[in-house]
């Protein structure tokens, strides 16, 4: 459930108080509405307009969604809605349980492939194929020998107190790997040559179990624990067997296709593109794109499988340009899912208990967490405001207050993923007006153009308009080209 917002980056380079201000005491057309809060264009213009990036409808429905999400953040606050009502949470989880039920069914299947794994373990205690976790004592590049040495005492220290059994514990806490300590040290599975040689060396030397003596790499000091076969053994026969594993499962995929009967309606094409361009909107469009085994394949059916996709806005916008060879191949990929997924239904294959309950505790955990970092925690909303009504108010304040952060880059992007923003929006209010968003961004660039001509008209003679060249006051000559370097000298040759 995470979004690597791409237009965060952009949108981080908005700034603009006073454009802000402004624009929250418009009352001019509605961009968006949710719940009672509503994006006006003028706020939306605003926005647009002090971006130095060029105004597109692109960016505008970036940040009007960016709006929306946090808004039902702040209704649902209001309300001290927790999320919670479990069918609502299945339906929202529904691409995940999907994707997970299916994996259940593959691993099912790949037992089936009587591929021979009886060589892993003894590849794997031959050394053909290595695992290890380590601890990391980082020793920065320049170091003095005193420096080393005082981070090599450190190091022993620690080693002294290092079994095989205590092993991941100490790792999570003292080692300096980046991300290491969330992995326990772990490296992993990796084959011959991947780690530096004596990093490698020490590994080999080491019985399956063990723990290293301290070793000494460019990066630093390590301890080193070869992992034992139980430990790894999934990840090693998936490496030792990963091209039979492939080649199995492509003739799987191949056969399961055959004989699904997958047939394409003469529409097919035009239907994909006309639902991608509001996949929101077609939800619940019962237009068949194709038939197969499975059943009918609609569109509302497409939309869900595209719901697991983070990104699935700019994957939309690609479908609509895509020549029709690569959206019907888009389609077939989606379709395999549905047969797969329809032999799971046929084997009866379910997620346990305990997986559904983990599920929510983490849809739970992401709800309670966007609250935190939006400053809309129920609680403290219901001190400062009794009713509801005020309570929406006082939430909508303090998502606005966020964006102004948000945008002038002193605050982080709050990601709010697929599940979470289907079943906001599934619950509460909702309105996107496409019209008024193109109102916003034709106002944005006027103003944007104004500024930047009021601004290459003001600008003093010594600013830099590009290169890193000035240009002369009125008048003066125009500077020399300064003289080249001088050639860097040739390297020594080296000695025999």
């Amino acid at each position: 459930m995470k979004r690597t917002f791409a237009i965060f980056v952009i949108v981080g380079v908005l700034v603009a108080c006073e454009g802000f201000k402004k624009a929250m005491g418009s009352h001019s057309d509605s961009v968006a509405k949710a719940g009672s809060q509503e994006l006006t264009v003028d706020r939306l213009a605003a926005l647009l307009g002090q971006a130095k990036v060029p105004v597109t409808a692109d960016i505008a429905k970036a940040i009007t969604n960016i709006w929306v999400d946090y808004q039902l953040l702040g209704v649902a606050a209001a309300h001290s809605d927790s999320l919670a009502d479990p069918k609502a949470v299945d339906d929202a989880l529904w691409p995940i349980i999907a994707q997970m039920r299916a994996g259940k069914w593959h691993d099912v299947v790949v037992k089936s492939f009587h591929i021979d794994t009886s060589g892993a373990e003894a590849k794997f205690n031959a050394g053909d194929v290595l695992a290890a976790r380590h601890i990391l004592f980082m020793v920065p590049q320049g170091a003095t020998p005193a420096q080393s040495d005082s981070i090599r005492k450190v190091a022993e220290g620690v080693h002294a107190q290092v079994t095989p059994a205590n092993f991941t514990a100490m790792a999570t806490k003292y080692t300096q790997e980046p991300g290491g300590a969330q992995r326990g040290g772990d490296l992993g599975v990796f084959p011959k040559g991947a780690m530096v040689p004596q990093f490698e060396q020490a590994v080999a030397a080491l019985k399956p179990g063990q723990v290293s003596p301290l070793v000494k790499t460019q990066f630093g000091f390590h301890i080193i624990r070869r992992s034992t076969y139980p430990e790894v053994a999934q990840e090693v026969a998936s490496r030792v067997n990963g091209p039979a594993l492939q080649t199995a499962d492509s003739a799987y995929i191949a056969q399961l296709e055959a004989a699904g009967n997958i047939q394409f309606k003469p529409n097919a094409v035009a239907t994909i593109k006309e639902a991608a361009k509001d996949l929101d909107a077609h939800r619940a469009d019962k237009t068949v794109i194709a038939t197969s085994k499975a059943g009918d394949f609609t569109v509302s059916r497409l939309t869900r499988w595209l719901e697991a996709f983070q990104q699935k806005e700019d994957l939309g916008k690609r479908l609509q340009s895509a020549p029709d060879s690569i959206v019907i191949s888009f389609a077939k990929n989606v379709l395999r899912n549905e047969l797969v997924l329809h032999q799971a239904d046929s084997a009866k294959i379910t997620l346990s208990p305990d997986e559904m309950k983990e599920l929510h505790n983490r849809f739970a955990e992401v709800v309670v967490q966007s609250w935190d970092q939006l400053g809309l925690n129920p609680k403290t909303l219901a001190d400062s405001a009794k009713s509801v009504s005020a309570r929406e108010k006082l939430a909508s304040v303090r998502v606005n207050a966020y964006l102004d952060k948000l945008m002038q880059q002193q605050a982080g992007f709050v990601q709010v993923p697929p599940p979470l923003e289907q079943l906001m929006k599934q619950k509460y209010n909702v309105t996107i007006n496409g019209a008024a968003m193109d109102k916003a961004v034709a106002s944005s660039a006027a103003l944007k153009s104004k500024s930047d001509s009021l601004r290459a008209k003001n600008a003093p003679p010594t600013e830099v308009p590009m290169g890193g060249m000035q240009m002369p006051p009125q008048g003066a000559p125009a500077p020399a080209p300064a003289a080249p370097p001088a050639p860097a000298p040739a390297p020594p040759k080296p000695h025999n």
